[in-house]
């Protein structure tokens, strides 16, 4: 069953942001593109990584006016630690959220029930608190940042010009398409 247009449910959480403890909600979301970007524990491998890909792009979800939360079933102490610890982490400027009740976990539908970790789930949520888009990946597939700012700019895109869409490897300024029935058979 697909996630598209499912709204995220309540939730409140703890995250580790800017070297302190901050209360995330579903009402600090609202209103505003999000990013959530779910990775199975801190202190592994191929997660640092994808955080840091992330880190390297987040002026660029800034000015596209989205948030990213990067999450865990870990708990925010542990994600201090992982900051304290790791050259890495310390490079990460956006929040990491604990879900160790995995409350977003179970919500996104990202948990694994038998190690109570998360799977690579990365989901676009819009100013609604809506899913518009949404990718889960094997454990052992990291993935790409530059990717998902062009799933973000198309996904704003398509938002506010509904009657346009943005064919494959679309960025901003590129051309996209106008379905009608002219175009059938045609591309």
């Amino acid at each position: 069953m697909s996630l598209i247009g499912k709204e995220i449910a309540s939730f409140t959480v703890q995250s580790y942001h800017n070297d302190k403890f901050v209360e995330v909600s579903k009402k600090s979301i609202e209103g505003k593109w999000s990013v959530f970007f779910f990775y199975p524990a801190d202190f592994t491998f191929i997660c640092p990584t994808e955080l840091e890909d992330l880190a390297n792009k987040y002026e660029e979800f800034k000015k596209a006016g989205c948030e990213v939360y990067g999450v865990s079933c870990d708990t925010h102490f542990v994600h201090k630690a992982w900051h304290d610890a790791s050259p890495t982490i310390k490079k990460i400027n956006y929040p990491l959220l604990a879900d160790p009740t995995h409350a977003l976990a179970r919500d996104f539908e990202v948990l694994i029930e038998s190690s109570g970790m998360a799977e690579r789930g990365t989901f676009i949520v819009n100013p609604d608190c809506k899913i518009v888009a949404y990718e889960v990946t094997d454990g052992n597939i990291g993935r790409d940042a530059d990717d998902l700012l062009r799933k973000l700019q198309a996904a704003q895109f398509v938002a506010k010009n509904g009657d346009q869409v943005c064919p494959a490897k679309w960025t901003p300024g590129k051309d996209t398409l106008k379905p009608s029935l002219d175009l059938v058979g045609q591309l």
